[in-house]
Parts: C-alpha cells; structure tokens; sequence
C-alpha cells in the first residue's frame, strides 16, 4: 500500500499535567503519613463516585473484574445458573464462575452489540438465579427498562457490568443505577482510570456490607482478625484513589471532548460508502469509550487495520470483542449451543481511535485515512 499523510493520534491515557503534580503531592502526604490503603482518599473516591452515579454506596477495589466477583459472592450465586451476554470481556463470565456460578451465555442485537429482552428470555434456565447486563462502549444497553422489568417479572436480580460506561446516561439515568449492584473498571484503557482499580455501586445496604467484608480477606473490620467470609486481597490503595479521584473530577470534561470527536466521526461516515457508526440510541448519552462502525460492504478486518497502520501510521481500537466468549477455548463447556448475531457482528466491527486527547480535525483526518486504505483494499481485492 502508498504510503499516506501520517495520524497522529497519541496515548488514550490522559493526565493533564496540572493534575500530575497535585496527585504527586497528595501521594507524597500519604506516603508521610504511613497508611496507604483504606483510607480517607478511597473514601472520598467511594463518596464521589456514588454522587456521580446517583446510589447511596460504594466499594472501591482492586479491580474490575473483582467488582463482579464481589458482588456475585453477596448474591450466593453458587451453583446456580447466570445468563452473560456473550458479547463482554473474559472478566465478566469467569467472574461468574470464581464465584461458583454457572455461565449461560445469551446472543446479543446485532444493530447495538448487547443484551436485550427478547434475547434474554430465551437464555433463561429454570436454574436461573440472576443476569448480568454489558453496556458495550460507552453505551447503557439500549433496552435496560425491559430486561430489568423482565428480571422483576421473572424474580432475577440484575447485575450491571459498567466498565465500559462512566458517566454514560439512559434517558437522564447514569449507568449503575439500574440493578442490584454494578461494577466499573479503572483500568487505563478506560474513560477514566487509576491505574488499575474498580468500583462497587449500590443501593442495597445488605451488599455494601458484604462487599466491604469481602474486599479486605473476608474480615469483619478493618482492625480485626476474625474473618467471617471467604474474601481475598481486593483492596484499592491510597495512590490508586488519588488518581481515581482526580481522573473523576475530569470525567465531564473528557466525556464532552470524546463527544466533539465522535460528531466529527460522525459527520465524515455519514459520507462514507465503506462505513456506517454504531447509532447512539434515543434517549442515550454515551461516553464513547468505543466509536464502533461497521463496514458497509465485506472486508477483511486484518488487512485494513494492517493498511491503515502501515500507510498513515495509526492503530484501529481493540474491538469490543472480536471474538465472542461462548468460542473461548476456556469457556468450552458452558456453550452449548451457537449465538449467531455475535458471531457475525463480533467478526466484522471495528473501532476508530478515540481519546480525551483527540479533537474533530483528528477525527475527520482518521475517517478519510481509513475511506483511502478500504478503497485500495478492495482495488487489490483482499
């Protein structure tokens, strides 16, 4: 392929370099001050995190992924069926299963990568305990108000794996809102990070409780020695807080920047003949952790992103997920049967570069880079 006009696109992670030495100073206080986990900058984070989500509790942890497990540990879901919408990240069904869960995984709408009602139903077992719910890049899941009221219906709780989705609204609801509990993640692909790190949300006084327990190795307090639960290290640090914190009080203002490049995104795909944009649904307002497209006619994924990174110098996004979890080797024995929408939308997506860091003149620069790279794919026929 021609060589192009090179994008440069720099590092998703965002600190602004008036943050760097307000969160150096305050790491510097607590490394004075000898206590470097649980405590007042976790608590702060929890209390702010909690204020963004609109929810009376949260547990800040070390993970993700440990969010998931925590809050699948309160729900005893031992032994029990979950249904996980194929379409997510490993974390979500493996933490079913560390939790001694067993996965049911359902299909997803192809028009918007997710669970939704229709899809849900027909995943349901008579062992069914509970559903986890995957807002995909950036988005609520689109059908939120229907799989819950169907949980209701049915008796499930509903779980919401939120780490794609700080700061992401469903009609004026933030993410995490809408079930028993959710989980996001920090880590430093994602909207806003600390590092590493993960956050428990809730309304319900019982699983704060328990999720506190659980967090730090099943003890009943932090300055006690008995343990009353099987838990593990799933602290957060101070240091990680710190940057949490300074990450949320940026969170509207990185949002609103990936928005200004998204619209960019947008108007230059309304003009494609190759792509079309994952349509942010009525009523939503993502965060665009993702800018999903899906291409208008075949190609072959591999190829296009070795063209656009060989001739302008750039790097499609990780996709969200090429391929789906019931075709993971590790999860073998828990499909049992095929889930064709993901199959096919998880093989042919793509997503563009996207970060607080970008701006709408990037954006169009990416879109027209991409329009050359397919049309010389296809010209070469591959």
């Amino acid at each position: 392929m021609r060589t192009g006009k090179s994008v440069n696109i720099g590092s998703p992670i965002y600190v602004p370099d008036e943050d760097r030495g307000a969160i150096l100073a305050a790491i510097d206080d607590v490394l004075q001050s000898g206590q470097l986990t649980l405590g007042s900058h976790g608590r702060l984070f929890e209390a702010e995190f909690a204020r963004l989500v609109g929810v009376e509790h949260a547990v800040a942890v070390n993970s993700g992924t440990s969010a998931l497990e925590i809050a699948l540990r309160v729900l005893a879901v031992e032994g029990k069926d979950v249904v996980v919408p194929t379409n997510t990240f490993f974390a979500t069904p493996a933490a079913v299963m560390h939790a001694g869960g067993r996965v049911r995984f359902a299909d997803v709408n192809p028009r918007t990568l997710m669970l939704d009602a229709e899809r849900l139903e027909a995943a349901l077992t008579p062992d069914a305990a509970g559903v986890i719910v995957v807002h995909i890049g950036g988005l609520v899941t689109p059908d939120i108000d229907d799989i819950a009221d169907l949980c209701r219906r049915r008796g499930l709780w509903l779980l919401e794996d939120a780490a794609h989705a700080h700061g992401a609204t469903h009609h004026g609801r933030q993410a995490g809102s809408f079930g028993v509990a959710a989980a996001f993640s920090f880590y430093p692909t994602k909207v806003m990070t600390s590092g590493e790190g993960g956050m428990i949300v809730t309304n319900d006084r019982r699983m704060y409780e328990e999720a506190l327990v659980y967090r730090d190795q099943g003890k009943a307090s932090f300055t006690s020695n008995v343990h009353t639960r099987l838990g593990y290290n799933w602290r957060m640090s101070e240091l990680h807080a710190i940057v949490g914190l300074a990450q949320l009080r940026r969170l509207p203002e990185f949002i609103e920047t990936r928005r200004h490049v998204a619209g960019a995104y947008d108007r230059a795909l309304a003009r494609s003949e190759w792509f079309a944009p994952l349509a942010e649904p009525s009523g939503s307002r993502g965060n665009y952790y993702k800018y999903v497209a899906f291409p208008k006619r075949e190609l072959d994924r591999s190829a296009l992103k070795q063209a656009v990174r060989e001739g302008f110098g750039f790097g499609l996004a990780g996709e969200v997920y090429e391929l789906p979890c019931h075709r993971q080797p590790v999860f073998e024995r828990s499909a049992d049967r095929r889930l064709p929408d993901a199959e096919r939308v998880c093989a042919s997506h793509i997503c563009l570069p996207m970060s607080a860091r970008m701006t709408p003149a990037d954006a169009e620069a990416v879109a027209a880079a991409l329009e050359s790279a397919a049309m010389e794919l296809v010209g070469a026929g591959r």
